[in-house]
């Protein structure tokens, strides 16, 4: 077995937690269950990788095991990586029959005639996701193993997860592939990105059930002032606003968990609302942004605007549909302002 890929599967075992060793090796399905038993899981992890590479030198192993063990580990460990969202496109609406076979041949095919030096592995999973790990060299150098692009395509849907690399100048080639090898003619970023690969999954795939605004302002209730304290009053009306605010919130957002949605962006056209006489701010032609959002949680921190006093409630529709713009691309013409009037920056 060459040396580097002794060294490769020395560091991937190290990056299992301890307990997990033995599972992961057996999901792995390279080594017997024999040489499972000879081994001492109770020592140090660095004890453990030796005795692993020494069973994997015993059946040859290649790059190809041991980047299946790599993709077994960011399978289950996904959300250490950023995942961006990409959709793909049909120049029609017909379906075709997906043959995985077919699909790895020219996915490989089409990075291959461009790059000699790389190294391409394929996993399939029960929810019809293909991971693919390629592991990218150049016209001179080895593939670097350390720093693969991860991709999860779910056959038949226009929809590829994709954790690239630190080298970007092989995205282009990536896509290209994508394209070729499961019939499409264009791909596209969705502006969507997040360590939570499931949570992605959920607002493409609609698994999410959002509720979009129907709200139509109400009067607060008029207050019986005789019998009732000032204090009373105080009491009472801030006890009504907050259920009016949670109310509001969850016929936005629903009564569950949101995703956990890292980065968002989408476009805005608008127009300024200005009175006449500042010819600064009165044109005719539309002004155009770029509008990015990003938290560890986006879409519980805009959920949590309007409870913290940071917003007006009902949030505005340009913050609580990014879920569903998600799927178009986010591309929204909005006519009636640059923000809404709702909208509090903090």
């Amino acid at each position: 077995m060459d040396e580097t890929v002794a060294e490769y599967i020395r560091r991937t075992v190290l990056k299992i937690p301890r307990d997990e060793i033995k599972t992961m090796l057996q999901k792995w399905g390279f080594l017997s269950d024999a040489q499972l038993q000879t081994l001492n899981f109770h020592q140090i992890k660095d004890n453990i990788s030796q005795e692993v590479v020494q069973l994997c030198e015993e059946n040859s192993a290649d790059i190809k095991q041991a980047a299946v063990l790599d993709i077994i580990y960011n399978h289950i460990y996904q959300n250490k990586r950023m995942w961006s969202v990409y959709q793909m496109k049909k120049s029609g609406e017909e379906l075709e029959y997906f043959d995985i076979a077919d699909f790895k041949k020219k996915f490989k095919g089409r990075i291959r005639s461009a790059l000699k030096n790389v190294t391409i592995t394929f996993k399939e999973y029960e929810d019809n996701a293909i991971w693919i790990r390629v592991a990218w060299g150049t016209p001179y150098k080895k593939p670097n193993q350390y720093k693969p692009s991860y991709v999860v395509y779910h056959s038949q849907t226009p929809y590829v997860f994709i954790s690239a690399s630190v080298l970007k100048s092989n995205l282009p080639l990536l896509c290209q592939a994508l394209i070729v090898a499961s019939n499409y003619h264009d791909i596209r970023e969705m502006e969507l990105r997040s360590h939570s690969l499931n949570s992605l999954k959920d607002i493409v795939f609609k698994r999410y059930s959002q509720n979009f605004q129907t709200y139509t302002p109400k009067l607060l209730q008029e207050w019986n002032v005789e019998p009732e304290s000032a204090d009373t009053r105080i009491v009472q009306e801030n006890r009504s606003e907050k259920e009016r605010i949670h109310r509001l919130n969850q016929e936005s957002f629903g009564g569950g968990p949101q995703p956990k949605l890292e980065f968002a962006q989408y476009e805005l056209e608008t127009m300024f609302k200005s009175d006449p006489k500042m010819s600064v701010l009165y044109r005719k032609e539309p002004f155009r942004c770029l509008v990015k959002f990003s938290s560890p949680h986006l879409l519980e921190s805009l959920k949590a605007l309007a409870p913290a006093g940071m917003a007006d409630a009902p949030l505005s529709p340009l913050l609580t549909c990014i879920p569903h713009r998600a799927r178009n691309y986010f591309k929204i013409r909005e006519k009636k302002g640059l923000f809404p009037e709702s909208f509090v920056s903090p």
